[in-house]
């Protein structure tokens, strides 16, 4: 079961929604060094080394709605309200 889970509603088009969702992505490749890959409407991803390492998640785009799962490994339990803050904060950025 997923540490976080956040859910956020959009206005723009799959196309755009999955756009968004990979410019998310990309920015967190840069600056936690996860790995990740479209799996039809998901992003998968993967942190095998650095300070998120051991996080895996996934992105789901749906038609009016922007899905997002974390597990967190043990080590960053602690920190989850701020992991989850941030996420909520980039998630509202991206859709904005």
């Amino acid at each position: 079961m997923a540490t976080i889970d956040i859910s956020r509603p959009h206005n723009f088009d799959k196309q755009t929604a999955k756009a968004k969702a990979e410019a998310l992505a990309k920015g967190m490749q840069e600056k936690l060094g996860i790995e990740w890959r479209w799996a039809g409407d998901e992003i998968v991803f993967n942190a095998p080394s650095g300070m998120a390492k051991g996080t895996n998640g996934k992105v789901v785009v749906l038609d009016k709605e922007v899905q997002v799962a974390v597990d967190l490994p043990f080590m960053l339990r602690a920190m989850k309200g701020k992991i989850s803050d941030k996420i909520t904060e980039k998630l509202g950025e991206v859709l904005a």
